[in-house]
């Protein structure tokens, strides 16, 4: 007796719900995600094998390159209390919207002279090259231990834990304007900081 055949039929898979699921993660992903703030000064850091995230709170970083020294402080508070301590060393008065301004600044390399016209720019005006010279750091007008002291005074005010120290130097950098930062750094018993690298690749 012949078999009965069973008529094949194609398997269709309904793919809404991934599709559904997909966008779910994806809009999460996306509202979540923290974007990259551009850096006015941009440097290639030498690669090291060392894994060692640095710490997102009371950190301030030293950007190096060009010869020209850039300063930023990790956290909003930390900056307002900065700039106003910095306003009564060098009786220069910011307001508070300019005061805000700033404290949204990752890092600036100017003269305190030149502060207030760099933060009534953009941020894309703010980042083009040329515009910000580094902040001085000569024996006559060293800005940047002043920068260093206070900034470290506004941690302990704000957080009560001690700043640590970063320094983000180009690998092509000549090494006389690291020493400089180093000297800085020792003069206010500074013999502790980290170095930022770039993470090297595998062999």
């Amino acid at each position: 007796m012949p078999k009965v055949k069973v008529p094949r039929k194609s398997t269709a898979i309904d793919m809404t719900a991934m599709c559904d699921v997909a966008f779910l993660l994806l809009t999460f992903f996306i509202l979540t995600a923290t974007a990259r703030q551009p850096e006015p000064l941009p440097v290639d850091t030498p690669s090291s094998t060392v894994k060692i995230k640095l710490p997102q709170t009371n950190m301030a970083t030293l950007t190096v390159g060009d010869g020209k020294i850039f300063f930023g402080v990790a956290g909003q508070p930390v900056r307002v209390r900065l700039l106003e301590r910095m306003s009564d060393r060098f009786k220069i008065k910011f307001t508070p919207e300019e005061t805000k301004r700033f404290s949204l600044m990752e890092s600036f390399g100017v003269p305190i002279a030149n502060l207030k016209q760099v933060i009534a720019m953009s941020g894309d005006e703010r980042n083009k090259a040329g515009v910000q010279k580094g902040i001085p750091t000569d024996s006559t007008d060293n800005q940047l231990k002043e920068w260093i002291l206070q900034a470290r005074y506004a941690t302990k005010e704000i957080n009560n834990e001690e700043m640590r120290i970063s320094i983000k130097g180009d690998a092509k950098e000549e090494y006389p304007t690291v020493k400089n930062i180093i000297d800085i750094l020792q003069e206010q018993n500074i013999n502790k900081f980290s170095l930022i690298t770039s993470l090297e690749g595998a062999e």
